[in-house]
């Protein structure tokens, strides 16, 4: 990315979001972001997080580092920031995406192949914010041809809150009392029928211990009713899934 010449460092006409409910029809295209690693969310909901839950200098967490999106906001917002991930296509990714210098962006990167659920190399109470996009159960097969066992969206949905236990108890371990956990969940549909995985996870981390402080609706802007979609929608009596739930949880 040093090669890449970069006009646009942030978002233009940039304000804090002030309700619970967030829409982003720009996914944001500054610094090195892009939508290519598949299902990554939009930069300007790692920066609203960073922004009002951290400070400069800052340690921050991302358990599930994915395309690197949360990693490059950390750096440009001069907070520190461990990366974590199982996949090493993800974390060859996010060396990409780090790997760029600018006069403002002081924060320091570091990237490690790790499982969320044991993160032995992070001491107790010493992260300042977890801010992270886990895999929604096996929705997306991110290791999808790779001999990854330990990657979350290998397992259906009961498996994969059954280990979301394991990740929200490290969470809380990690994080430092009175500090902030971000977590973006969405939800999936059997059979016709919804399947809360959001508010699951949501449970699953109050019973580690967190105390939910916000839940912020999430618009989604790629569900479009036509063609496929709009016909079996009406024919089989379904609404398209819309929106996630971001869900911010204190560490009392």
């Amino acid at each position: 990315m040093k090669n890449k010449k970069i006009t646009k460092w942030e978002p233009e006409d940039f304000e804090l979001e002030m309700t619970t409910v967030w829409s982003f029809p720009k996914r944001g295209d500054w610094a090195t972001h892009d939508a290519k690693w598949r299902g990554n969310w939009s930069p300007y909901i790692p920066r609203n997080i960073i922004l009002r839950y951290s400070n400069e200098g800052d340690l921050v967490l991302d358990q599930f580092a994915g395309g690197g999106t949360t990693l490059v906001e950390s750096k440009l917002l001069n907070r520190n920031i461990i990366g974590v991930d199982v996949n090493d296509a993800a974390l060859k990714r996010c060396r990409e995406k780090v790997d760029f210098e600018h006069e403002s962006a002081n924060g320091k990167v570091s990237i490690h192949k790790g499982d969320a659920r044991n993160l032995e190399f992070i001491s107790n109470e010493s992260i300042d914010l977890i801010c992270t996009h886990p895999p929604y159960a096996n929705i997306i097969h991110y290791s999808e041809g790779m001999d990854i066992p330990n990657d979350l969206s290998n397992f259906g949905i009961r498996k994969f809150l059954e280990e979301m236990k394991s990740v929200a108890s490290e969470s809380y371990r990690v994080l430092k009392k009175g500090k902030f956990c971000a977590v973006l969940m969405g939800d999936t549909r059997q059979k016709g029928h919804i399947i809360p995985m959001s508010f699951e996870v949501m449970k699953i981390f109050e019973s580690a211990g967190f105390k939910t402080k916000e839940i912020i609706i999430k618009e989604q802007h790629n569900c479009k009713a036509t063609g496929y979609w709009k016909t079996n929608s009406v024919k089989y009596n379904f609404l398209l899934i819309a929106h996630e739930y971001l869900f911010i949880f204190k560490k009392m």
